[in-house]
């Protein structure tokens, strides 16, 4: 039982390692079609020893193409949140107030009172 379980591991981890090895193949845009093509046959005919020579051949490459992403992904989700959460902005000039405000009055939002107040308030 004991064995069999670490023959399972073994191929697990070997076939986790083969399709990293296609995916990164695939998501590199620095080769070109020929040179996809040719590691894409050998990691099809030869599966583990192909995975093997594109980890030797490619393997910092992957680290590197890896934490690009990631960090192009971080910086992606840090702008979005910026840019939901209205981010550091700069204080609204008081006829930019006053204007958001006369809008809000004429889309119905707020009565006379309170862009009233909202005026006031600009001004002060």
């Amino acid at each position: 039982m004991l064995l069999w379980t670490l023959w399972i591991f073994i191929w697990v981890a070997a076939l986790m390692v083969w399709i990293r090895c296609i995916f990164d193949l695939f998501g590199d845009t620095s080769l070109s079609g020929w040179a996809k093509a040719g590691w894409a046959v050998l990691l099809v005919l030869l599966p583990w020893v192909g995975a093997v020579i594109y980890l030797i051949a490619r393997g910092r490459s992957m680290n590197e193409r890896q934490r690009a992403k990631a960090e192009e992904l971080e910086a992606a989700q840090a702008d979005y949140i910026k840019k939901v959460a209205g981010g550091p902005a700069a204080p609204a000039s008081p006829a930019d107030q006053i204007a958001s405000a006369k809008a809000l009055l004429d889309a119905g939002t707020i009565d006379q009172g309170e862009f009233d107040a909202l005026k006031a308030k600009a001004l002060a």
